[in-house]
């Protein structure tokens, strides 16, 4: 919010100056003109405390001064202060995968950015090469397993596998290693059935009070009790992460038992199931 040249939103006092001045110090004071690559995201805000303002950021992939031919490539954080109105006209004029024009300030490793002015939409050809580039769908096959695609928005891979004739999603992280959360992967199928029921029972052991305390605050009547095999049959698996050191999170629809709340369970395959917890 405070530095930005056009369009100025009414400030939020001095408790925002102070914000800005604070996160003003941690850039050089030198201003430049920038052309950049946004990444897959876009603007997200977030507060601390007693904060009066978001602290913006969207994630840059590529950027360079607009009179220089120096391109800058690799992840970017371009941050401003911003109230609740500018947050959203940042998200309009910032979208995701696009090139943008903007005043800024560079953090002295150049990772950081600070806006100054609102971005505009911009062209660039060799941003534009790297901008067609990043668009481009990036997938693998794995035997037994399927064509897994890269989701850009939360940077993880991802497949459709049957699990005991229910097709759920297969999910790690790109940053894992790729062999050892296949190896993981092609073991829990192996023995699907002995683990569906592990983790369901687990569930139910965990949260079938809840669930019918739940229900005795939801329902005018009066509520008849779940039972733990009425739970475990009302969760519908929906999806499964898997990580290179063999731990896992199993992600269901809660059936109803609290209300269109998630289930998830986790664990690691050494051990089992080890926590449960209703979110969202």
């Amino acid at each position: 919010m405070f530095g930005l040249k056009k369009k100025r939103e009414a400030p939020a006092g001095d408790a925002g100056n102070s914000q800005f001045k604070e996160l003003s110090a941690q850039f050089q004071p030198e201003e430049l003109t920038v052309l950049a690559v946004t990444g897959a995201n876009g603007f997200s805000g977030g507060r601390a405390g007693k904060e009066k303002l978001w602290r913006a950021t969207i994630g840059l992939t590529a950027w360079m001064e607009e009179d220089s031919g120096e391109i800058h490539r690799g992840d970017t954080g371009l941050t401003a202060l911003a109230n609740d109105k500018l947050l959203d006209h940042l998200r309009r004029r910032a979208r995701p995968d696009n090139i943008i024009k903007f005043r800024a300030r560079a953090s002295e490793d150049g990772r950081r950015l600070l806006l100054l002015d609102l971005p505009e939409q911009a062209f660039h050809p060799e941003l534009d090469t790297i901008l067609q580039e990043q668009k481009m769908p990036v997938t693998f096959w794995e035997d037994g397993l399927g064509t897994f695609t890269l989701d850009r928005q939360v940077d993880w891979f991802e497949t459709e596998v049957d699990w005991l004739g229910t097709e759920v999603s297969l999910v790690f992280d790109r940053d894992e290693d790729r062999a050892d959360c296949i190896r993981n992967a092609k073991a829990l199928l192996a023995a699907a059935a002995g683990w569906d029921e592990r983790v369901r029972v687990y569930a139910a052991d965990d949260l079938l009070v809840s669930a019918n305390d739940w229900a005795e605050q939801m329902e005018d009547e009066e509520p008849q009790e779940i039972t733990r095999e009425q739970f475990m049959e009302r969760m519908e698996l929906e999806s499964i992460e898997i990580r290179a050191d063999g731990s896992f999170e199993f992600w269901f629809a809660d059936g109803d038992l609290f209300y269109g709340h998630s289930i998830h369970v986790s664990g690691d395959m050494e051990h089992g199931p080890d926590d449960a917890g209703m979110e969202g």
